[in-house]
């Protein structure tokens, strides 16, 4: 989950949005049912008032053995009413009373509006026990006579908490009348129409900030992918500048370092050409010199200094025109363009094995990738003895590895090993030690393609491992068969034995 987190733009976005607004209606739900609330309670005692002072005309004008008949075709589900001879002093007494008459059934009212909502007439009456419980010490009050408005004395008592509200009502000397008012649950504001509408909303928020994720995530893919790209080294034409202004900014300002790199590189090998190709006048001018020097010992140290120097400075001029070169990228079989050098060096007589493993197709400068491999395995011949290859996929990385069984490489030097012109071999022959930028070659190859070179030393031998991004992958597929790669030691008798020994074995696969 943490993974889809992090990874995804749009989901974050989505995630923030909806949570805004489950906060926001929560609070907004909150606030407006406390005065939903508040405007529900004031109206229906509002209500109920006035539906008493009708009752009290009504009692006052009907005669005494149809007062009941009448008073009980205006009780609704809310409210009741009852005449008394004698007026009620115990407010205590007064609420279980109350409480008893909401317990009795109806009559003569049908609540249409439950009926269809609820599929029944269910009442709601209060508990006489927690009716007997609550509102200990709260006797009788008298409201303002404004809101009463009729002449008869009155007061009123509240019982089940404030969900019950009770008036008595002097009609005359042998007649009181008695009101009660039950508010009903109304429920939670958490129904399913509030439900539905806040999944509403949240859709189609969600749609928005899809729609929205993508707009900005999609130039910063683009931009992530241009990176990635302009890492390993690959010309790629500016990226498109559009989107919201902080993305057209970062975009405006890739192209400008991908323009300024670009010019930088160029500037760099096209000064170390210049300087390379400069160096062979005073070269030529010095062997013509040491032509009349008559000490031939003295002679033969010079001439060889100066071939030294002319053997470094073309490939200093080698090296510059290699950096200079635009090769385009392209998909290859890696498995193929590593078999095909080893390939090479066998039919030069080195004793080199390719150890077949599964095809990659491979985005990379076959050219300057082939320059690093045939580099690394000259190296593990020359100082190893032998060199076995093989590719190992890993989780993040695609290695070519070099296995001889050389000394190696001492810990401290593994890094110097990789400047221009290093040579670990101490001699000064060029026929064993080489000129010393084979491994600075490799290393800038491997570098282009956002990889890196480094050495494992084992017990009797080590190992290079260029290491090659895996993004530059495109897909695995099955293990070619019938491919043989073999060792070339001289006659074609030992060739044919070695060829027979390999396919009489199974193939290592890394």
């Amino acid at each position: 989950m943490s993974h889809v987190w992090n990874r995804s733009l749009a989901t974050q976005l989505i995630a923030f949005t909806l949570a805004a607004l489950l906060v926001s209606q929560a609070l907004t739900f909150l606030i407006s049912w406390k005065e939903h609330s508040r405007a529900l309670d004031a109206a229906a005692k509002s209500e109920f008032l006035s539906r008493a002072r009708t009752m009290t005309r009504l009692v006052e004008t009907v005669p005494a053995e149809y007062q009941r008949q009448a008073l009980l075709a205006s009780e609704t589900s809310d409210s009741r009413f009852w005449v008394t001879d004698r007026e009620a002093e115990d407010a205590g007494a007064w609420r279980q009373t109350a409480a008893a008459e909401f317990s009795r059934p109806l009559e003569n009212f049908v609540d249409l509006v439950r009926i269809f909502q609820d599929g029944s007439a269910r009442t709601q009456i209060p508990d006489a026990k927690r009716v007997a419980v609550s509102n200990l010490g709260e006797g009788w009050r008298v409201p303002m006579q404004s809101l009463w408005a009729l002449p008869q004395p009155i007061k009123y008592i509240y019982f089940d908490g404030s969900r019950g509200y009770g008036l008595v009502i002097k009609v005359d000397d042998r007649t009181w009348l008695n009101a009660a008012f039950y508010m009903r649950q109304t429920g939670g504001w958490w129904t399913s129409t509030s439900l539905a509408s806040l999944c509403l909303t949240a859709v189609v928020l969600a749609l928005i900030g899809v729609f929205f994720a993508s707009r900005i995530s999609r130039p910063l893919r683009q931009l992530a992918a241009s990176a990635e790209a302009l890492g390993r080294g690959e010309n790629l034409p500016p990226i498109s500048e559009e989107g919201p202004e902080e993305v057209r900014r970062t975009a405006e300002a890739f192209n400008k370092m991908q323009s300024r790199l670009h010019r930088f590189v160029e500037d760099r090998t096209k000064m170390l050409a210049a300087i390379g190709h400069d160096l062979r006048t005073p070269l030529t001018t010095l062997r013509l010199r040491t032509e009349f020097v008559t000490d031939e010992e003295i002679q033969r140290k010079m001439l060889s200094t100066i071939d030294e120097l002319q053997a470094m400075t073309e490939a200093a001029i080698s090296f510059a025109r290699g950096e200079s070169t635009e090769e385009e990228t392209r998909d290859i079989d890696l498995e193929a363009l590593v078999g095909s050098i080893c390939d090479d060096q066998s039919d030069l007589g080195q004793p080199v094995d390719f150890v077949e493993g599964a095809k990659l197709t491979y985005r990379c400068r076959p050219d300057g990738l082939r320059r690093a491999v045939r580099n690394l395995v000259e190296n593990a011949i020359r100082y190893g003895g032998e060199a076995r290859v093989f590719i190992r996929p890993t989780a993040a990385t695609v290695d070519i590895i070099v296995e001889d069984r050389g000394p190696g490489i001492p810990e401290p030097m593994q890094e110097k090993v990789f400047a221009p012109f290093f040579r670990l071999e101490g001699s000064r022959n060029r026929d064993t030690g080489g000129i010393g930028l084979g491994l600075s070659i490799a290393r800038a190859v491997a570098r282009q393609h956002g990889g890196d070179i480094s050495f494992i030393t084992r017990n009797g031998g080590m190992q290079a491992v260029l290491s090659l991004p895996r993004d530059g992958r495109v897909e695995p597929s099955k293990v070619k068969k019938g491919r043989d790669w073999k060792l070339l030691r001289g006659s074609i008798g030992s060739r044919t034995q070695n060829l027979a020994e390999k396919q009489s074995k199974p193939r290592t696969q890394q």
